[in-house]
């Protein structure tokens, strides 16, 4: 039986259809510009000219940047500490949700536990404390610095700890009877049957890892251990082509291509370097995102 559609009912659709474009069109936008100017001139770009189509076009930024050892340096410490600090955090998280999720019967003392990790959430010890802390613990000018600190977070472990809970106890009763440990339950039932909350994880965490720089800024002394955020921080705020050219990095071909160049070229070019790879892996993810951010809104 066909549905009948009043036609207030196809203006709201058509309305709601060009609303979510025009929104979709803002926020796509700045990728658009930034790409415009990556490939412009700087007698265009200095002048506020260049909108989303590139002026005087040339590629001599990517040039520049495809000569940079350091810059691919930083790309791959950012593909190392996302990777790495991504599959630490996922493992560390869920091994503190299963645990959280039984009652206080099965775990002793699990209200008293939650309340702790739910302490850290709103007070923190500030910079020079965990500048002490980190000195000690010999993170201080080490890869590890960029994982370790962050393998535990307590929202995605309450998060996943609330989603165990709802997963129905016969499910793991059943299991028990059959033999399994929780290790097995934990990995064979829990885990598959989460897959959109984890993957919902997995795409914050990862995101988190690649666009932070405050760790690399803050507890490495040596620049080339710099991630990718952490050295486009530092080349924004000395990208002058005059100055780059002095440094002694470049070489004659690169110094005559910074002739047509300006700062925000190469800033623009670097900023959109860096955000393309986290760009490219959401649209892979999209579905388990929308369902793991949606997933215990309405229950049947």
């Amino acid at each position: 039986m066909a549905i009948k559609t009043t036609k207030s009912r196809k203006v709201f659709v058509a309305c709601n259809y060009f609303f979510l474009a025009l929104l979709a069109l803002i926020c796509f936008f700045p990728f658009i510009h930034l790409l415009a100017l990556s490939f412009s001139s700087d007698e265009f770009t200095s002048q506020g000219l260049v909108s989303i189509f590139p002026m005087g076009f040339t590629i001599d930024a990517y040039t520049i940047l495809a000569g940079k050892a350091d810059f691919f340096k930083a790309f791959g410490i950012s593909v190392a500490r996302t990777v790495l600090g991504t599959a630490l955090a996922l493992l560390v998280i869920i091994l503190t949700a299963y645990p959280l999720s039984k009652s206080s019967k099965v775990l002793k003392g699990r209200t008293a536990i939650a309340w702790i990790f739910v302490f850290t959430m709103f007070f923190g010890g500030g910079l020079a404390s965990t500048y002490i802390l980190y000195l000690n613990l010999g993170l201080i000018d080490n890869f590890l610095v960029y994982i370790l600190p962050g393998a535990c977070d307590v929202w995605f472990s309450l998060m996943l700890m609330n989603f165990f809970r709802g997963i129905p106890k016969e499910i793991e009763e059943a299991a028990l009877i059959d033999g399994c440990n929780h290790f097995q339950i934990l990995f064979r039932i829990f885990v598959p049957i989460s897959v959109p909350v984890i993957v919902t994880i997995i795409l914050f965490t990862a995101v988190g890892q690649w666009n932070s720089w405050f760790d690399g800024i803050f507890f490495m002394s040596d620049t080339t251990s710099y991630p990718l955020q952490s050295y486009l921080y530092v080349m924004l705020e000395s990208s002058d082509p005059a100055k780059l050219a002095q440094n002694g990095t470049l070489t004659p071909q690169q110094i005559e291509q910074l002739k047509n160049l300006g700062s925000k070229n190469l800033q623009a070019a670097q900023i959109f370097l860096g955000m393309l790879p986290i760009t490219l892996v959401y649209p892979f993810l999209q579905k388990y995102f929308i369902k793991g951010i949606t997933i215990g809104s309405v229950k049947g």
